[in-house]
């Protein structure tokens, strides 16, 4: 036998092996029927995902629907400098920022879906953030009041859990803050004493509308937006254009959660105005939530004006477009900022303005 002869039987052999080999990693189109001798390939499309639980009426995202349907805690947070940061707020589905005695501010942070292991830190009630859970049908923690707040509190029947007549099993103090900026507890004690104190586990929740695929405002560019409450005291939302979510800022600072750090976001955003005044010598406010009034709605860096309307202090605020229609929110975490018309907010229209 010829050395060239070898060789073609060698490479011959070698071809031979490896299409053997390869055989099974090639993947074979599964003919399925023919038509005039030819051939047709079946096309697999791909599944949708399985979307699994209920809407939130809240936030549009779905969850079991046990918690869903499951009544609002209302947690009232401290916002003052040496609270901060605050514990478990990231994960209300709607938050409310409200002035309270010049210059601070105060959230209200409302919970259907979700359990953070901590919640704070706590602090006092005002009447405007009762109307609020009287809106919401909610349970309310707090601790303390004023003097105005807690006799609506009382002669509205409110589902109450104060730190000042609970146990340190419900509230109790975080060493590494100073009183009276420490007060905390958590959603699985706040649902275990709702049950203990014989308040109803299941609420009225008023229904936000949601648009079913995620949807862009045909409105102007907003990708800064900056919320003067004088002062020294700014809250600044900053877009996340790969996220779709605007990212917040307190005071020139990212705001964080005190659990994980994580930045708190928003992906919709409702500056809401309404006639404020002081009543008293200590600075407490009047803050007009019953009847009507302006806004402006922000989501995927885009704006448009609104109207809110509430014709009761039980009653749901309704938000409106221009045109009349209800407004339909993107699905996901909604901020509140409610302002007295003499608050300044600047919008610019490209990021780091």
């Amino acid at each position: 036998m010829t050395k060239k002869f070898s060789y073609i039987l060698i490479t011959l052999f070698v071809l031979i092996a490896l299409v053997a080999c390869g055989k099974d990693d090639i993947e074979e189109p599964v003919v399925i029927d023919e038509v005039d001798g030819e051939p047709m390939i079946e096309v697999i499309e791909p599944e949708e995902p399985l979307i699994e639980g209920v809407p939130s009426p809240l936030s549009g995202i779905y969850a079991d629907e046990e918690k869903v349907n499951r009544r609002v805690v209302a947690v009232m947070f401290d916002n003052h400098p040496s609270a901060r940061w605050q514990a478990g707020l990231k994960d209300a589905e709607i938050i409310y920022e409200f002035q309270v005695e010049a210059p601070y501010t105060r959230y209200l942070g409302l919970y259907l879906i979700n359990d953070p292991e901590s919640l704070g830190s706590i602090r006092s009630a005002r009447p405007y953030f009762v109307t609020k859970v009287l809106e919401f049908d909610a349970v309310y923690v707090r601790a303390g009041g004023s003097e105005q707040a807690k006799s609506d509190i009382i002669n509205n029947k409110i589902a109450d859990i104060d730190s000042l007549s609970s146990s340190n099993k419900v509230f109790w103090r975080n060493n590494d803050k100073k009183m009276p900026h420490n007060l905390y507890t958590s959603m699985e004690v706040i649902r275990n004493t709702q049950e203990e104190r014989g308040f109803r586990m299941t609420g009225d929740t008023p229904v936000f509308v949601f648009n079913e695929e995620d949807k862009d405002l045909d409105g102007f560019v907003a990708k800064d937006i900056l919320i003067d409450y004088k002062g020294k005291n700014t809250t600044k939302y900053i877009y996340d254009e790969e996220n779709k979510i605007y990212l917040r800022q307190k005071d020139g600072k990212d705001h964080i959660d005190e659990i994980d750090h994580s930045q708190l976001f928003a992906k919709n955003i409702i500056v809401q105005e309404a006639n404020t005044k002081v009543i008293d010598n200590v600075g407490r406010l009047q803050i007009d939530l019953i009847g009507e009034g302006k806004g402006t709605y922000f989501t995927n860096g885009y704006g448009i004006d609104i109207k809110w309307v509430k014709n009761d202090r039980n009653g749901k605020t309704t938000y409106y477009t221009e045109n009349g229609q209800e407004l339909s929110l993107n699905k996901g975490i909604t901020w509140i900022q409610m302002v007295s018309p003499k608050v300044d907010m600047i919008i610019d229209e490209e990021l780091g303005g």
